[in-house]
């Protein structure tokens, strides 16, 4: 190999010229097909730029010259889960955990705990010992402090997260937040990120304590919380700010409960509850938690929508004369299931349209390896609309040119779900066979709207035929969906607040006795 062009190309990479880079180990592999480095640099020069669909077959082609290169599967996985890979990208991140060093394996298990429940090859059993795997390896060295209740008339209750100032995310929490009872119980709020605000709903409490703590270590934070006389703290994110989760192995409260940021148990011990409904956990699953469940009434993810939207438009196939089916679900959750099920979907509607909106469509090859898992389903390129990024008023106003939103397989919408529904647009979902497969149903249910809700594959293909069929009855629904849905147990975050406050004094006064 010439070593001055791979060093130049090296050069180009660590100098941020990743476009030029890229070119430079192209050319080398032009020569040299079987460049191990060129093929790793390519790999990685691609995946500075987010082009997973480029970095994925240079990678694989780096581990087929050098299999032994454990760390490098960890990078693998990681493009390969962006794009929807998944469980492709579990096993190669198992494979990491198998083979590769003491940081390899941690790097592998970690991720693998926060992505298994999407993996649609690995059931419920699967996921729970992944997640209790992490768990123990985490709790390595953590001595609980485990503190007594305080007396006091009121509970002292911590919500901690990472996204409070993100107001697309907290129409899930915030109206629960701002509904609680100042009377009987002190709230506080733990940010990892900017603190609450108007903007993201927050109505602000005189007798309410904010707390900035990015970057405060977990042992750290623990002991402040704990002085503090928390009572019973309520993690909001779970494997999404997984850094934070594992401060519930330091046992900070007395009471720990686990709500609205979990599709699947968390695997840690010393929670006192995790919060779900009858649609989401049905009992028969209690045995893949590691933790108490409680059920909800009605959805637990209710959300209120408290920004300005886009008004509801009528559906566009009134004037394209086709349907429009489509989703904004994120790349990762667009596994071989979901595109399976979409491009059945097509093939029933022959005159439909499908498109699709995340961030990963920014880049080419991630657009390319989408267009040909969708052609291998035998689904043309002219049927399919494929857009990038943009603001979340942007991602709302997608809405107007879809007919009817299609789910994700087996890990469904959440807030996707709602904006969904809240901008008019019927979402179809299944049953699923794991919580992750759920969310969708849950909020479905509550939203008095199960009858978007398929069995299985075949019903949801029906289904979707079905409303294809009756574009005057899609209008009917979607001027009234948005009323409807305002009124319905989905948008009621006040009656799930106060179900909250009772099974957060259950727990206290079980914890107490």
């Amino acid at each position: 190999m010439d070593q001055t062009s791979l060093a130049e190309a090296d050069q180009h990479h660590l100098a941020g010229r990743t476009r030029e880079a890229i070119l430079a180990y192209e050319a080398i592999l032009a020569t040299e097909p079987e460049s191990f480095d060129a093929w790793y640099g390519l790999g990685h020069a691609a995946a500075s730029r987010l082009e997973y669909g480029q970095a994925v077959p240079a990678w694989r082609r780096a581990l087929r010259l050098r299999p032994e290169q454990a760390r490098l599967r960890v990078n693998l996985a990681k493009a390969l889960f962006a794009i929807g890979h998944v469980s492709e990208a579990v096993r190669e991140y198992a494979r990491a955990w198998r083979e590769g060093d003491a940081t390899t394996r941690a790097a592998a298990l970690r991720s693998l705990a926060v992505i298994v429940p999407g993996d649609p090859e690995l059931g419920n059993a699967a996921i729970l010992e992944i997640r209790r795997h992490w768990a123990e390896a985490e709790a390595a060295g953590v001595t609980p402090l485990a503190p007594a209740h305080r007396p006091g008339a009121k509970l002292r209750l911590a919500y901690y997260g990472a996204f409070f100032h993100e107001r697309n995310w907290m129409k899930m929490y915030m109206g629960v937040l701002n509904a609680h009872d100042r009377d009987r119980f002190e709230l506080h709020l733990i940010a990892d990120g900017p603190p609450p605000c108007a903007e993201a709903g927050y109505r602000d409490h005189p007798d309410d304590r904010i707390w900035e703590v990015g970057g405060l270590p977990n042992a750290e934070l623990a002991r402040l919380l704990a002085e503090a006389g928390i009572d019973v703290l309520v993690d909001l994110n779970g494997y999404s700010h997984q850094a934070r989760l594992s401060l519930l192995l330091h046992r900070a409260a007395p009471v720990q409960v686990a709500w609205n940021g979990m599709y699947g148990t968390t695997g840690l011990p010393h929670l006192d509850a995790l919060v779900g409904d009858r649609w989401s956990i049905p009992p028969e699953e209690e045995a893949f938690c590691s933790e108490p469940i409680r059920r909800v009434a009605q959805t637990y993810l209710p959300f209120d929508v408290f920004y300005p939207t886009p008004p509801v438009a009528p559906p566009p196939c009134l004037e394209a004369g086709h349907i429009t089916f489509g989703s904004l679900n994120s790349a990762y959750k667009l596994t071989d299931p979901t595109i399976a099920a979409w491009s059945a979907v097509l093939r029933a509607v022959p005159d439909a349209r499908l498109l699709l909106r995340n961030r990963a469509l920014d880049q080419a090859s991630n657009r390319a390896d989408l267009l040909s898992r969708l052609a291998a389903r035998g689904v043309s390129d002219d049927r399919i609309a494929l857009e990038g990024s943009g603001t979340h008023d942007d991602f709302l106003r997608t809405y107007a040119r879809l007919d009817v939103a299609l789910d994700s397989f087996p890990y469904n919408g959440g807030t996707t779900t709602a904006e969904a529904l809240w901008q008019g647009v019927p979402v179809l979902t299944t049953i699923g066979d794991r919580w992750a497969g759920r969310t969708s149903r849950s909020i479905l249910m509550a939203a008095g709207l199960g009858e978007y809700v398929a069995a299985d594959g075949a019903g949801f293909v029906e289904l979707a035929a079905r409303l294809a069929r009756e574009p005057e009855g899609l209008a009917q629904r979607r001027a009234g969906q948005r009323a409807a849905l305002a009124a319905s147990p989905a948008c009621d975050p006040v009656a799930l607040c106060r179900e909250l406050e009772a099974i957060y004094l259950d727990a206290a006064a079980l914890s107490r006795a």
